[in-house]
């Protein structure tokens, strides 16, 4: 039996088939692999159904649940020296992992992604906007996502993800691998495909809250190293969280003092004219212009959910308490 190179570790929590249908297209990648799956505590048969499908099954029930617990545990117990992680979710390119082994060749790159795409950008249109999201520029990047290759080396150099991080445990952890002298590519290669199954506003808003729970604290600890992340996102999502709820107030006092609907007729052209200029900025996506009018919506209103998740932070760190995990699905 040929020795696996690599350790493909998968972590869940009751993701029922979206499970098998990911392991189902790890498996049908011809190159010699091990496969381990970290489930934190399902209640949906989720280990088993591992099992059956030829994973080493680890589960992990701490009391702050997060997911960086679970690749650490994954890649700590594999015997390879690359790590390929992917979120249970997900479906694997079966072309992907061979071209990233090929970049691995340069011993400054320390992780590998690719691109990822939904799954079912037709099932909603929040699913259809966050597809978009999820396309970003190649090359030598800061950081890359849950889904990725990496060097077990260089996670064992760095001890792996931060476990009292709920959110943004990826980037943070990319920032402690490019201080080694390393980098973080991202190839021009389809990587895997993602079901993020948001079907209602309220599990948009809690997806949102955590990117500015992730942004906030991530931020923090960045700060003061040689590669700090996100200071200029958390000022940014601030700011035009307050341009538009400060638009849709003075409008409104405006609107009652005079007894006009002009202020409001003003409320709406100033937020059309930002949603069209994000939709212009996001045109290099190459999406559809329908789409992209959706997305100039998203861009700017999700401000106000992130800037929200930011004082979630600081709230819970001025009472010296932790945040819990945020799950949107």
């Amino acid at each position: 039996m040929t020795k696996p190179l690599v350790s493909v570790v998968v972590i869940g929590r009751n993701e029922g088939q979206r499970l098998a249908t990911c392991l189902q297209s790890i498996k049908d990648v011809t190159l010699p692999i091990e496969l381990i799956y970290v489930d934190s505590n399902s209640q949906d048969g989720s280990p088993e159904l591992a099992e059956g499908l030829g994973a080493k099954v680890l589960r992990v029930n701490p009391q702050r649940p997060c997911a960086a617990i679970g690749r650490n545990a994954g890649w700590r117990a594999a015997t390879t020296p690359y790590i390929l992680f992917l979120d249970g979710d997900t479906l694997l390119h079966p072309d992907f992992l061979q071209l990233a082994l090929n970049e691995m060749t340069d011993e400054t790159v320390a992780a590998v992604c690719g691109h990822l795409r939904e799954t079912y950008p037709e099932h909603s249109l929040y699913n259809r906007v966050l597809d978009l999201d999820w396309i970003s520029p190649t090359g030598i990047v800061e950081f890359c996502g849950g889904n990725a290759l990496m060097r077990r080396r260089i996670l064992e150099q760095v001890d792996g993800f931060s476990e009292n991080l709920i959110a943004g445990e990826e980037p943070e952890l990319c920032q402690r691998i490019r201080a080694q002298g390393k980098v973080i590519l991202h190839i021009d290669q389809p990587m895997a495909r993602h079901d993020l199954a948001i079907t209602q506003f309220q599990s948009y808003w809690k997806r949102a809250l955590r990117t500015g729970h992730a942004y906030a604290e991530v931020s923090q600890r960045t700060k003061k190293t040689a590669f700090p992340l996100w200071q200029q996102n958390c000022r940014s999502n601030a700011i035009n969280a307050m341009v538009l709820i400060g638009l849709l107030l003075a409008s409104v006092l405006c609107s009652i003092i005079t007894g006009s609907i002009l202020a409001i007729a003003g409320l709406l052209f100033a937020y059309t004219f930002l949603i069209l200029r994000s939709a212009y900025r996001a045109r290099w996506k190459n999406a559809p212009p329908f789409t992209l009018l959706l997305y100039g919506v998203h861009s700017r209103f999700q401000q106000i959910p992130i800037a929200c998740g930011q004082l979630s932070y600081w709230y819970h760190r001025f009472r010296n308490k932790q945040q819990r995990l945020i799950e949107y699905k």
